[in-house]
Protein backbone atom coordinates (compact mmCIF):
# COMPACT_ATOMS: atom_id res chain seq x y z
CA UNK A 1 0.00 0.00 0.00
CA UNK A 2 2.45 2.35 1.04
CA UNK A 3 4.80 1.74 -2.13
CA UNK A 4 1.53 2.10 -4.15
CA UNK A 5 0.39 5.67 -2.47
CA UNK A 6 4.46 6.72 -3.16
CA UNK A 7 4.30 5.63 -7.09
CA UNK A 8 0.48 7.52 -7.29
CA UNK A 9 2.96 10.74 -5.70
CA UNK A 10 5.55 10.28 -8.45
CA UNK A 11 3.00 10.25 -11.33
CA UNK A 12 1.82 13.26 -10.08
CA UNK A 13 4.78 15.56 -9.78
CA UNK A 14 5.33 14.48 -13.61
CA UNK A 15 3.96 16.72 -15.18
CA UNK A 16 5.05 19.58 -12.64
CA UNK A 17 8.20 18.93 -12.93
CA UNK A 18 8.18 18.51 -16.46
CA UNK A 19 6.24 21.41 -16.94
CA UNK A 20 8.89 24.08 -14.76
CA UNK A 21 11.33 22.41 -16.22
CA UNK A 22 10.41 23.49 -19.89
CA UNK A 23 8.55 26.73 -18.28
CA UNK A 24 12.54 28.10 -17.13
CA UNK A 25 14.18 26.37 -19.10
CA UNK A 26 12.87 27.71 -22.47
CA UNK A 27 11.61 30.71 -21.06
CA UNK A 28 14.26 32.11 -18.33
CA UNK A 29 12.96 33.24 -15.21
CA UNK A 30 11.86 36.75 -16.61
CA UNK A 31 7.92 36.92 -17.39
CA UNK A 32 5.79 39.48 -17.53
CA UNK A 33 2.65 39.76 -15.47
CA UNK A 34 0.31 37.72 -18.00
CA UNK A 35 3.02 35.03 -18.27
CA UNK A 36 3.00 34.43 -14.87
CA UNK A 37 -0.60 34.78 -14.25
CA UNK A 38 -0.81 31.33 -16.86
CA UNK A 39 1.44 29.84 -14.70
CA UNK A 40 -0.21 30.42 -11.42
CA UNK A 41 -3.53 29.14 -13.00
CA UNK A 42 -2.08 26.37 -14.98
CA UNK A 43 -0.46 25.17 -11.50
CA UNK A 44 -4.07 25.99 -9.88
CA UNK A 45 -5.98 23.56 -12.27
CA UNK A 46 -3.54 20.83 -11.90
CA UNK A 47 -4.11 21.03 -7.90
CA UNK A 48 -8.21 20.83 -8.37
CA UNK A 49 -7.88 18.17 -10.48
CA UNK A 50 -5.36 16.19 -8.05
CA UNK A 51 -7.76 17.04 -4.74
CA UNK A 52 -10.30 16.11 -6.50
CA UNK A 53 -11.05 12.70 -5.52
CA UNK A 54 -10.91 13.78 -1.95
CA UNK A 55 -14.23 15.41 -2.70
CA UNK A 56 -16.03 12.77 -4.17
CA UNK A 57 -18.93 11.31 -2.02
CA UNK A 58 -18.62 8.33 -0.44
CA UNK A 59 -21.84 5.35 -1.37
CA UNK A 60 -23.25 3.25 -3.98
CA UNK A 61 -22.99 5.50 -6.46
CA UNK A 62 -19.26 6.73 -5.89
CA UNK A 63 -17.89 5.95 -9.43
CA UNK A 64 -20.60 7.91 -11.07
CA UNK A 65 -19.67 10.88 -8.39
CA UNK A 66 -16.37 10.48 -9.55
CA UNK A 67 -16.82 10.27 -13.02
CA UNK A 68 -19.00 13.39 -13.26
CA UNK A 69 -16.31 15.58 -10.86
CA UNK A 70 -13.18 14.54 -12.65
CA UNK A 71 -14.61 15.06 -15.84
CA UNK A 72 -14.85 18.60 -14.64
CA UNK A 73 -11.73 19.32 -12.86
CA UNK A 74 -9.88 17.25 -16.18
CA UNK A 75 -12.14 19.83 -18.73
CA UNK A 76 -11.52 22.88 -16.83
CA UNK A 77 -7.37 21.18 -16.27
CA UNK A 78 -7.13 21.17 -20.03
CA UNK A 79 -8.93 24.98 -20.74
CA UNK A 80 -6.53 26.27 -18.16
CA UNK A 81 -3.33 24.80 -19.37
CA UNK A 82 -4.11 25.49 -23.01
CA UNK A 83 -5.14 28.91 -22.28
CA UNK A 84 -2.37 29.58 -20.19
CA UNK A 85 0.43 27.95 -22.68
CA UNK A 86 -1.00 30.78 -25.59
CA UNK A 87 -0.63 33.57 -23.14
CA UNK A 88 2.42 32.60 -21.84
CA UNK A 89 3.80 32.33 -25.52
CA UNK A 90 2.23 35.71 -26.35
CA UNK A 91 3.00 36.86 -23.13
CA UNK A 92 0.56 40.30 -23.86
CA UNK A 93 1.53 43.59 -22.63
CA UNK A 94 -1.62 44.15 -20.24
CA UNK A 95 -2.18 41.33 -18.06
CA UNK A 96 -5.90 42.16 -17.50
CA UNK A 97 -7.31 40.43 -20.34
CA UNK A 98 -5.32 37.04 -18.87
CA UNK A 99 -6.40 37.86 -15.91
CA UNK A 100 -10.21 38.18 -16.84
CA UNK A 101 -9.95 34.81 -19.46
CA UNK A 102 -8.73 32.87 -16.82
CA UNK A 103 -10.93 34.10 -13.66
CA UNK A 104 -14.19 33.58 -16.14
CA UNK A 105 -12.57 30.06 -16.62
CA UNK A 106 -12.14 29.51 -12.84
CA UNK A 107 -15.58 30.85 -12.15
CA UNK A 108 -17.38 28.39 -14.05
CA UNK A 109 -15.55 25.43 -13.25
CA UNK A 110 -16.02 26.24 -9.54
CA UNK A 111 -19.62 26.71 -10.16
CA UNK A 112 -19.75 23.52 -12.23
CA UNK A 113 -18.40 21.54 -9.99
CA UNK A 114 -19.67 22.49 -6.69
CA UNK A 115 -23.35 22.28 -8.08
CA UNK A 116 -22.20 18.51 -9.06
CA UNK A 117 -21.48 18.35 -5.60
CA UNK A 118 -24.30 19.04 -4.10
CA UNK A 119 -26.11 16.74 -6.79
CA UNK A 120 -24.07 14.21 -5.76
CA UNK A 121 -25.32 14.95 -1.95
CA UNK A 122 -29.08 15.08 -2.69
CA UNK A 123 -28.16 11.37 -4.57
CA UNK A 124 -26.61 10.37 -2.15
CA UNK A 125 -29.15 11.27 0.64
CA UNK A 126 -31.68 9.97 -1.66
CA UNK A 127 -30.05 6.49 -2.14
CA UNK A 128 -29.39 6.28 1.81
CA UNK A 129 -33.00 6.83 1.92
CA UNK A 130 -33.82 4.20 0.03
CA UNK A 131 -31.60 1.34 1.35
CA UNK A 132 -32.94 1.97 4.67
CA UNK A 133 -36.86 2.31 3.48
CA UNK A 134 -36.04 -1.41 2.00
CA UNK A 135 -33.86 -2.54 5.27
CA UNK A 136 -37.60 -3.11 6.98
CA UNK A 137 -38.87 -5.78 3.79
CA UNK A 138 -35.30 -6.80 3.41
CA UNK A 139 -34.70 -7.45 7.34
CA UNK A 140 -38.04 -9.14 8.51
CA UNK A 141 -38.47 -11.56 5.19
CA UNK A 142 -34.69 -12.56 5.58
CA UNK A 143 -35.63 -13.93 9.55
CA UNK A 144 -38.49 -15.19 8.67
CA UNK A 145 -37.39 -17.08 5.41
CA UNK A 146 -34.08 -17.81 7.71
CA UNK A 147 -36.93 -19.42 10.56
CA UNK A 148 -38.91 -21.56 8.25
CA UNK A 149 -36.60 -24.24 8.21
CA UNK A 150 -36.59 -24.85 12.10
CA UNK A 151 -40.79 -25.26 12.35
CA UNK A 152 -41.43 -28.88 12.10
CA UNK A 153 -45.33 -28.06 13.00
CA UNK A 154 -47.28 -27.67 9.66
CA UNK A 155 -49.99 -25.68 11.04
CA UNK A 156 -47.23 -23.35 12.61
CA UNK A 157 -45.14 -23.53 9.48
CA UNK A 158 -48.00 -22.28 7.32
CA UNK A 159 -48.44 -19.14 9.82
CA UNK A 160 -44.91 -17.84 9.49
CA UNK A 161 -44.75 -18.75 5.92
CA UNK A 162 -47.93 -16.38 5.46
CA UNK A 163 -46.65 -13.75 7.42
CA UNK A 164 -43.32 -13.79 5.70
CA UNK A 165 -44.85 -13.65 2.19
CA UNK A 166 -47.17 -10.62 3.33
CA UNK A 167 -43.96 -8.47 4.76
CA UNK A 168 -42.09 -9.80 0.78
CA UNK A 169 -44.99 -8.37 -1.17
CA UNK A 170 -45.05 -5.25 1.58
CA UNK A 171 -44.40 -1.75 0.07
CA UNK A 172 -40.46 -1.13 0.34
CA UNK A 173 -41.26 2.60 0.68
CA UNK A 174 -41.65 3.39 4.29
CA UNK A 175 -42.36 6.73 6.47
CA UNK A 176 -41.12 8.17 9.54
CA UNK A 177 -44.47 7.77 10.94
CA UNK A 178 -44.38 4.00 10.90
CA UNK A 179 -40.87 3.91 11.93
CA UNK A 180 -42.44 2.47 15.47
CA UNK A 181 -44.66 -0.41 14.05
CA UNK A 182 -41.69 -1.29 12.16
CA UNK A 183 -39.38 -1.84 14.91
CA UNK A 184 -42.14 -3.59 16.82
CA UNK A 185 -42.57 -6.06 14.16
CA UNK A 186 -38.22 -6.54 14.12
CA UNK A 187 -38.88 -7.24 18.12
CA UNK A 188 -41.90 -9.80 17.54
CA UNK A 189 -39.79 -11.55 14.97
CA UNK A 190 -37.04 -11.76 17.89
CA UNK A 191 -39.93 -13.17 20.35
CA UNK A 192 -41.27 -15.67 17.50
CA UNK A 193 -37.23 -16.63 17.03
CA UNK A 194 -37.12 -17.42 20.65
CA UNK A 195 -40.49 -19.64 20.52
CA UNK A 196 -39.85 -21.74 17.36
CA UNK A 197 -36.31 -22.44 19.42
CA UNK A 198 -38.30 -24.19 22.45
CA UNK A 199 -40.81 -25.37 19.81
CA UNK A 200 -43.63 -23.76 21.51
CA UNK A 201 -46.07 -24.14 18.60
CA UNK A 202 -49.27 -23.29 20.02
CA UNK A 203 -47.39 -20.12 21.02
CA UNK A 204 -45.87 -19.30 17.48
CA UNK A 205 -49.61 -19.66 16.13
CA UNK A 206 -50.40 -16.95 17.99
CA UNK A 207 -47.37 -15.00 17.34
CA UNK A 208 -47.56 -15.45 13.83
CA UNK A 209 -51.04 -14.29 13.94
CA UNK A 210 -50.21 -11.04 15.96
CA UNK A 211 -47.42 -10.24 13.46
CA UNK A 212 -49.93 -10.99 10.12
CA UNK A 213 -51.87 -8.02 12.02
CA UNK A 214 -49.05 -5.64 12.78
CA UNK A 215 -47.95 -5.74 9.31
CA UNK A 216 -51.40 -5.37 7.85
CA UNK A 217 -51.69 -2.62 9.77
CA UNK A 218 -48.18 -1.03 9.37
CA UNK A 219 -49.07 -1.28 5.17
CA UNK A 220 -52.61 0.36 5.87
CA UNK A 221 -50.91 3.11 7.97
CA UNK A 222 -48.06 3.86 4.66
CA UNK A 223 -50.87 4.07 2.07
CA UNK A 224 -52.78 6.44 4.00
CA UNK A 225 -49.26 8.32 4.12
CA UNK A 226 -48.58 7.90 0.79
Amino acid sequence: MKKTVTLWIILDLIFLVVFNALFFVLGGTEHNASAWMSYAFIHFAYIMLLLTPIMIRKGRSASMFGFSLLSISTAYFFIAFVMGIIFILVAPESHNVTLLVQLCFAGLYGIALIANMIANEHTAEAENKRLSEIAFVKDASTKLKGLLDSVSDLEAKKKVEGVHDVIYSSPVKSHPNIAQIENRILLVINDLEAEIFIRNWEHIILIADSLLCMVNDRNMQLKKLN
